[in-house]
């Protein structure tokens, strides 16, 4: 069975925090009580939009061995692949796919620190890649 890739809602984002910020498995349970301490999701929706990372490759899981009814979750992509991936989508969807149009957008609204503006030359004279 085939997943399709999508990026992940804002809602669905929170989830994939949480889980990052954890930097381990977790079940639906203990996703549900830290995400409560966040934002305000009902279990149900914490539920639902797990089951929708999963769909959509984000998200895999483990039946436990200790009790078939309970799942351990865990992310399939990092933090940084899901937000390339955000990236790309932002600039094809709002700029044809023209990411210059779109950094410099992002770029002309934002006020950069030095130290940023150090970064972002390590960047481009990087070519974009670390």
């Amino acid at each position: 069975m085939g997943r399709k890739e999508a990026a992940p809602s804002e809602s669905e984002w929170q989830i994939l925090e949480v889980l990052w910020d954890r930097g381990s498995p977790m079940t639906s349970l203990a996703v549900i009580e830290e995400l409560q301490k966040r934002v305000d999701m009902t279990p149900r929706m914490v539920r639902v939009l797990m089951s929708r990372l999963c769909q959509k490759g984000l998200l895999g899981y483990v039946v436990d061995e200790n009790d078939a009814r309970m799942y351990i979750y865990s992310v399939l992509k990092t933090r940084e692949e899901c937000l390339e991936e955000k990236a790309k989508r932002f600039a094809d969807s709002y700029f044809s796919g023209n990411h210059v149009n779109a950094a410099a957008a992002l770029l002309k609204n934002v006020s950069l620190s030095e130290a940023q503006m150090d970064e972002l030359q390590q960047i481009l004279e990087s070519g974009g890649k670390d």
